[in-house]
């Protein structure tokens, strides 16, 4: 195979999967690692993939790069779909108490389903009981703002375009006054050893306040963002209680998971 008849199929993988690590690249192609390395320099001058260590990811997967709400979701819904009603189980239907939502695209999905569910059983929450639902995100609110046996909170702040959630100090100031029984949180990146994160420093900082606020912190992560590490880390792996997924995570991120005690749920 000629170098350029093998570096286009190693973009193909990259671009398919989103990451690849010098390892699997020499063994199935039956090369060298320092030819594999060779071929992903070359992908990078191209601005094909991005070299990262042990392998490269999508030129896509900048620390930076972060897509509109929008954009998030209309991507991967039927993954995100599958971890909504996952997260869904986790929130009881006869008991009253507290949650909050993270902005999110898959967070998103999960107050979609806690609506459809609280109008199909309004007295899910029990009788005269009501599930206090905490949330900065203004799509995440408008679903619930109207939602039978939901007594919905809104954190106020300054509303990103971006991902149409509140940010800022009165936001964090406000999510540090609290202390609910379950936060559901959305990211851009889980890593093995950087942990979670994502690409603006003002989500950074309310993120980071909900995951010290909850008693029990809940990650909702589609596979792609599996092994991503974006600019700003707001969590480390040892915060976190449950990460529910699409796909097994790669064998040290599932590692690191186990050290940190994370309980792991395939949807």
């Amino acid at each position: 195979m000629f170098a350029e008849e093998r570096q286009q199929k190693i973009a193909e993988l990259v671009a398919r999967t989103g990451r690849v690590s010098v390892t699997l690249l020499a063994e199935r192609f039956r090369i060298t690692t320092e030819t594999v390395r060779r071929d992903l320099a070359t992908l990078e001058g191209t601005g094909t993939v991005r070299r990262v260590h042990g392998g490269a990811v999508s030129a896509d997967r900048f620390s930076t790069t972060e897509e509109s709400i929008n954009e998030r979701t209309i991507q991967r819904p039927d993954q995100k779909m599958r971890i909504a009603q996952a997260a869904l189980a986790l929130i009881p239907q006869a008991t009253s108490g507290s949650i909050l939502l993270d902005a999110g695209s898959t967070t998103e999905a999960l107050a979609d389903l806690l609506a459809r569910r609280t109008a199909v059983e309004p007295s899910a929450t029990g009788p005269g009981a009501e599930l206090v639902v905490i949330t900065h995100a203004v799509p995440i609110a408008a679903k619930l703002s109207s939602a039978p046996g939901i007594a919905l909170q809104i954190l106020g702040g300054r509303v990103r375009g971006l991902t149409q959630a509140a940010v800022g100090q009165a936001t964090v100031e406000a999510a540090q006054r609290l202390r609910p029984d379950v936060a559901f949180i959305g990211t851009n990146g889980i890593h093995a050893s950087f942990g979670l994160s994502t690409p603006d420093p003002e989500e950074a900082a309310v993120k980071a306040a909900f995951v010290h606020s909850a008693h029990r912190i809940v990650v909702l992560a589609d596979s792609s963002k599996l092994d991503v590490e974006t600019l700003v880390q707001f969590a480390s792996l040892k915060d976190l209680d449950t990460l529910i997924t699409d796909s097994e995570p790669s064998l040290e991120l599932a590692a690191a998971l186990t050290e940190a005690g994370v309980d792991v749920v395939i949807a």
